[in-house]
């Protein structure tokens, strides 16, 4: 167990216990009334799907950064999260989200058709420059027919539920998230980390990786498939949660020796971290409404993009 994996797994542990607790009612187990009903069916499963949906959004960044070489790479912009948000938008444009289980099976459908084209497009060379551009063409393309659906929306009520749901949040969820989103976000975890020993012989540049016997191709595909798990089964149960994959890596790279397989396993922790303490945030903030979390991340999240440009621009990155 390295350094950053142990301190990660700490704080998680130390908030965890405080996120049970915290919300417009503090929970006292001893005095509050159903103490022991509103923990296990409304407060803990909420806190674990907020482990589950960061842990998976950190190890993909974490992943994306490395494949990438970039430090403002971030899986949100190459088509995955916007491909499960269009499924997503479909299923509620057609009234499809009354079934509890159509609306997340539409947005998995809408990310695993993403990968397809993804891959269609640059999974047989395995470039990094035309991996880049295929993602920008992904995202723009579900970007726009999601904007299609939303101006063409049925009935008011529609558009209201398509706007909310893409802002992202945690609100109302319970086991049934939990059991659909853990299983798939865990096994695109273990392929990206399955992936990081190739991520480090990438760093070389891809003609020394391929003479060092990687197989470029393959380290393509695992990389479409890990971050389309963990991101489409993200964005199924919770809608658009910007920011975690790019945040997460920058704060976890000064425990690590900076190698991206000693990032992801880290990082996947502190993603779980960062939903976590937000979702806590958001539920004691003491506003009329619940604060969306995509919007609190997204508060947070363009602040540090924007230093991050600045420090690149000074060449500190």
């Amino acid at each position: 167990m390295t350094r950053a994996i142990a301190l990660f797994a700490l704080l998680l542990a130390l908030a965890l216990p405080l996120s049970l607790l915290a919300g417009r009612v503090w929970l006292d187990p001893a005095s509050t009334p159903n103490a022991t009903l509103i923990l296990a069916e409304l407060r803990l499963p909420r806190s674990l799907l907020a482990i589950v949906v960061g842990a998976g959004l950190g190890a993909a960044g974490a992943a994306m950064q490395g494949y990438l070489r970039n430090p403002l790479a971030d899986p949100g912009l190459f088509g995955i999260a916007p491909g499960a948000a269009l499924g997503a938008v479909v299923a509620l444009w057609f009234g499809y989200a009354a079934s509890p289980l159509l609306l997340p099976l539409f947005a998995l459908l809408g990310a695993g058709g993403a990968m397809a084209l993804l891959a269609a497009i640059a999974g047989r060379t395995g470039g990094i420059a035309l991996f880049t551009l295929a993602g920008l063409m992904v995202a723009s393309l579900a970007g726009a027919l999601t904007a299609l659906a939303i101006s063409l929306a049925p009935n008011a009520f529609a558009m209201s539920e398509i706007v909310m749901w893409l802002n992202g949040a945690l609100t109302d969820r319970g086991w049934r998230e939990v059991w659909l989103a853990a299983p798939l976000v865990a096994l695109g975890v273990t392929l990206l980390w399955r992936a990081g020993p190739s991520l480090d012989a990438l760093t070389l540049g891809e003609p020394v990786a391929r003479s060092l016997g990687i197989d470029t191709s393959r380290l393509l595909w695992l990389l479409i498939a890990g971050v389309g798990l963990t991101v489409g089964a993200s964005v199924a149960v919770a809608g658009i949660i910007g920011f975690v994959g790019l945040i997460v890596p920058h704060l976890v790279r000064p425990f690590t020796d900076r190698r991206p397989s000693r990032l992801i396993l880290p990082s996947a922790l502190a993603g779980a971290l960062l939903v976590l303490v937000a979702d806590s945030l958001v539920r004691v903030l003491p506003l009329v409404t619940e604060l969306r979390l995509g919007i609190a991340l997204s508060l947070l999240g363009a602040p540090f993009f924007l230093w991050l440009l600045l420090r690149l621009r000074r060449g500190l990155l």
